[in-house]
């Protein structure tokens, strides 16, 4: 007779799944509440004590590991000696075994919870079956997700009881990669609240990737992609689309770019973004105000671009957007009339992210080939009250403002970056330029004639002064930068000639 073992924390379907084995001729063995729950159905099935001869104990802490368990889940049944010892200490084998792990993730989860509990819902018992089982996964068959069960059942009726070796070698691979996110999330938890270690970077680092999403392509169409969320980080993963077409892999590295920006602004705030950087970005009194003022900055890059704003989407906003034509919009929510006109656009994106103004995490992965580079995130805000203001000439009030407001939105603009701003709204934007020169040349052209009075913000220090001359010429009033070349005096002195005020920040925010 073949045999089961059943113990599973998510007892979801297991029922009819349980029943179905029954009907395919096998023994079920349970534990605990598992037990209870087949039992109150009427099913056939044996507790766990009577195979191992050993009560469970120290609170159900210690019930299956057991070498009448382990023992029948990986013997090899083509080796003789095996079988021999099996026959010699009464050990029965094992052909499936159905678990899933006590709920650390959710516990952990949950608000204010104890280290105490927390310990309470590691996993001993689980995970040993389900690796001993994918050991020997050619004989034992290992089912740990739920969503599993009518197919492992559709198979085992049509397979005369029996599972494929394709089919259990692939849930051998899901449940190792199942208690490797569950120990993955563990170790993380020690670090953060047990010996509670302030070491951002430890020497092992054990993040599992979850898959979300298959996406059409990559970053071109013969490329494949998909979209992965890292162990429970928050952030992007968050995102629920409301309507229109499935997300492409630049859609989600542009939303991400979207979504960053505005959540560095406490006032309504918009960006618009094409290839990861601001086309168009302001701030205002309102939402509608600010979406308008980041479009009229460069209407012609607007088209085909993504949309991230800080605030919900209300009708008026929702219009002025419907005019021109965009991929993607992504906000904390829409009100019912603006989803309404929005989603009357079929292709149109239309994503909620709820985490907007906030930080997912403390760190940054970057993929190069063979590894990951990982660094704390640049989260790190400069007030006018720590700048050092090197000129003879001061920013009034407005300037200032802007100052602020182009120096925060400077470092989401990939280096060399150069941002021209004015009452709220970036005007000008040269990204990722080889030369800073060149990169304040495309922002000063980008501006146009609208650079009379406007500020200038450089994610890194002027080398020399002549970018210094160049806003200049264009009437540029207030420059903020980090300083620290060897030529800043030649720089303030270009600034002091040309009436322009200049504010170090001694932050540098470059962006690869």
């Amino acid at each position: 007779m073949k045999r089961a073992l059943i113990s599973v924390s998510d007892k979801a379907n297991l029922v009819p799944f349980a029943k179905g084995l029954a009907a395919c001729g096998y023994e079920i063995i349970s534990t605990g509440g598992t037990f209870k729950l087949l039992q109150a159905e009427n099913l056939p099935v044996i507790q766990i004590q009577e195979v191992t001869d050993f009560p469970e104990m120290l609170d159900g802490r210690v019930k299956t590991l057991h070498p009448k368990i382990h023992g029948g889940l990986l013997a090899l049944r083509d080796n003789e000696t095996h079988m021999s010892t099996c026959r010699e200490h009464n050990i029965n084998l094992i052909d499936l075994v159905v678990v899933n792990l006590y709920p650390f993730e959710a516990t952990i989860a949950k608000e204010n919870v104890s280290v105490e509990e927390a310990i309470e819902n590691i996993d001993i018992g689980g995970p040993s079956m389900l690796r001993s089982a994918s050991k020997n996964y050619r004989s034992v068959g290992v089912v740990v997700n739920p969503n599993h069960y009518d197919s492992v059942l559709k198979e085992l009726k049509e397979n005369n009881a029996e599972l494929s070796q394709e089919t259990k070698a692939k849930l051998a691979f899901e449940a190792f990669s199942h208690t490797a996110h569950y120990d993955s999330t563990i170790s993380r938890y020690f670090q953060e609240n047990v010996i509670k270690s302030d070491k951002k970077f430890p020497d092992r680092l054990s993040p599992v990737l979850e898959k979300m999403i298959e996406l059409r392509y990559g970053e071109n169409p013969h490329q494949s992609a998909a979209f992965y969320k890292v162990d429970s980080i928050g952030g992007l993963t968050k995102l629920k689309q409301k309507h229109g077409k499935e997300l492409s892999y630049n859609n989600i590295a542009d939303l991400e770019s979207a979504a960053q920006i505005v959540s560095d602004f406490e006032a309504p705030a918009v960006a618009i973004i094409k290839h990861s950087n601001p086309c168009g970005a302001a701030v205002a009194e309102t939402i509608s105000d600010a979406y308008k003022k980041a479009h009229e900055a460069d209407p012609v890059s607007a088209f085909g671009s993504i949309i991230g704003l800080n605030r919900e989407v209300d009708l008026e906003t929702a219009e002025e957007i419907s005019k021109t034509f965009v991929e993607v919009v992504v906000a904390p929510s829409f009100n019912q009339k603006a989803f309404d006109l929005l989603s009357k656009k079929p292709s149109l994106r239309l994503i909620e992210l709820d985490t907007i103004g906030t930080q997912s995490s403390e760190v940054t992965y970057k993929y190069v080939d063979g590894g990951f580079l990982v660094q704390t995130a640049d989260t790190k805000k400069v007030e006018p009250k720590d700048w050092n203001i090197v000129t003879s000439l001061k920013p009034n009030s407005a300037e200032e403002a802007d100052l602020k407001f182009a120096f925060t939105l400077v470092k989401h603009v990939k280096s060399n970056a150069i941002l021209i701003a004015k009452d709220g709204v970036a005007i000008g934007v040269g990204a990722g330029q080889m030369s800073r020169i060149e990169a304040v040349e495309i922002a000063i052209k980008k501006a146009g004639d609208k650079t009379n009075g406007a500020v200038l913000a450089s994610d890194a220090f002027f080398p020399f002064k002549d970018s210094v001359e160049i806003a200049a010429k264009s009437d540029i009033k207030a420059i903020i930068q980090p300083g620290g070349s060897k030529r800043d005096d030649e720089s303030i002195e270009s600034c002091n000639s040309n009436n322009i005020s200049m504010a170090f920040t001694g932050v540098r925010h470059f962006k690869h």
